[in-house]
């Protein structure tokens, strides 16, 4: 188990490089996190919702997506709140409280998904979250140290030296644990190092004699690396090209969800994507992409009191193109009412207007991986659906997508095969897919609609299996796997006497 002393320490980077540098050693290897909040997911190929960083995880083990391998996703619908999901499904909508008094039912979920890949996968290679040292949290664990004791499993403590104060980060968080606790803790990775290995050295040695473990590697810091972000929006670092780029605009919602829907805006080279978020001043663009919200009723009032309501209206009379993704999709219409309360207070409120369709949000999620065509573009896409929405209305006789088939998850009476709408002007266009952008022929085509003209093809998915090569090569390089290996080893033959 990788366990990390703050949220951001390299956690999920580590597991998906560890994850493909076993695949390369012939391993079964599968990952896997007992709970984790984010408002970034993905559907899997049994029809469940997981953690988008599971999901990219899996990726590196040469894996398609399970609800297994996150049996527990906490997505917040509020400062308080969140929906709980349970193996794949949405079960519930909780205060933190009611969630800390659950998490006893919540731990069986966790047990029953890790026996089933424990049984399955030669290793399972587990990621904790935030730290195991929040002694707020210590009671009822099922993310750190409580899971790892109720499976006995042996655990590597990892910390980001590129934010300053790592060895009171390592020795405060070992302090912090149980005697039991401590023992687990079999090394230390330290993760983000920039400059001479010599000058930390005495550091390292120092760390390991105060401790007595060993440290097992430190990684350097990767420029320009691109992962699947597993919450928060992470700096992309592309190679911009010279001339005239596209300009792209994407407001950052309070609940903003699925916001990794835009890395491949980001990284393109003949375009620039700004997120803009509370207070900033809104720039000129050609394209305006509104995004997914775990809270869109909330989120949809904040942009109308940051003034997009009037800027929508400016751009489109200027000629400028406009998407909705998901909650964005549904933000374009009249009215959007959630009378049951699935992602908030029970209420409605009016959309943009710039759609005749009303959207009512139901408790039943729609969870589908889906393939299709651009209808208007005329060109092939792929990806998901993860939505409690369902539209209706006359705006929505010009569809934008028409889908192939049944998707995973999907009953036949669950969806038609049309999907979203686009404007009798054809500067609108909306949609429930994510992943809009991830192919390269949709990602041209959708920028080429906007008005970039000779656009340059990027494979976004050849870019993502690059970054998790790069991520295997480093470990390879900087981790003592052979010692890690035989610690594993030492650690599971003591157990079996």
């Amino acid at each position: 188990m990788v366990q990390g002393t703050t949220s951001d320490a390299g956690k999920s980077t580590l597991v998906a490089a560890l994850c493909r540098a076993f695949l390369q050693q012939n391993k079964s290897v599968v990952p896997f996190k007992p709970q984790n909040m984010a408002l970034n997911s993905a559907v899997t190929i049994d029809g469940g919702e997981i953690g988008r960083a599971q999901a990219f995880q899996a990726y590196a083990a040469g894996l398609e997506p399970m609800v297994d391998m996150n049996p527990v996703l906490l997505k917040p619908t509020t400062d308080m709140g969140a929906q709980i999901i349970i193996q794949g499904k949405a079960l519930h909508q909780m205060s933190a409280t009611q969630y800390h008094g659950y998490k006893t039912i919540a731990m069986e979920a966790v047990l029953d998904s890790f026996r089933r890949l424990n049984e399955q996968y030669d290793l399972v290679v587990v990621e904790g979250a935030g730290s195991p040292a929040e002694i707020n949290l210590r009671d009822r664990d099922i993310a750190n140290m409580g899971f790892a004791e109720a499976v006995d499993c042996p655990v590597i403590l990892v910390a980001d030296i590129d934010r300053g104060g790592v060895f009171a980060h390592l020795v405060g968080t070992l302090e912090l644990l149980s005697e039991s606790e401590k023992a687990r803790v079999q090394g230390f990775v330290i993760n983000r190092f920039r400059g001479d290995i010599a000058l930390l050295q005495p550091g390292l040695d120092w760390l390991e004699e105060r401790t007595g473990k060993p440290v097992l590697g430190v990684l350097p810091y990767l420029h320009g690396l691109h992962i699947d972000g597993e919450d928060g929006i992470n700096p992309l670092q592309a190679d911009k090209n010279e001339g005239r780029r596209l300009q792209v605009v994407v407001p950052v919602l309070p609940r903003i969800s699925n916001h990794t829907d835009f890395d491949p805006l980001r990284l393109h080279p003949q375009v620039d994507c700004d997120y803009v978020g509370a207070g900033q001043t809104i720039p000129p663009a050609d394209l305006v992409v509104l995004p997914g919200s775990k809270n869109t009723i909330a989120d949809l009032r904040w942009l109308m009191e940051q003034g997009w309501a009037s800027y929508l209206q400016k751009h489109l009379r200027y000629g400028g193109k406009l998407i909705g993704i998901c909650g964005g999709f549904q933000m374009l219409g009249d009215l959007l009412v959630d009378e049951q309360g699935v992602e908030g207070p029970a209420g409605s409120v009016a959309g943009f207007g710039l759609v005749a369709m009303r959207t009512e949000l139901m408790p039943d999620k729609q969870l589908h991986r889906r393939t299709g065509v651009i209808l208007p573009l005329n060109v092939p896409v792929a990806g998901y659906e993860i939505h409690a929405g369902i539209s209706s209305g006359p705006g929505l006789q010009n569809a934008m997508i028409r889908f192939d088939g049944i998707g995973a998850g999907e009953s036949d009476e669950a969806q038609s095969d049309l999907d979203g709408v686009v404007s009798d002007d054809g500067k609108i266009m909306g949609t429930y897919l994510h992943g809009l952008f991830d192919q390269s022929n949709a990602l041209s085509a959708i920028l080429e609609w906007a008005g970039l003209e000779q656009v340059e093809t990027m494979d976004y998915p050849r870019l993502r299996e690059q970054q998790i090569e790069r991520l295997a090569r480093c470990v390879n390089e900087h981790l003592d796997m052979e010692r890690l290996q035989q610690m594993m080893q030492s650690w599971y033959a003591v157990r079996a006497k």
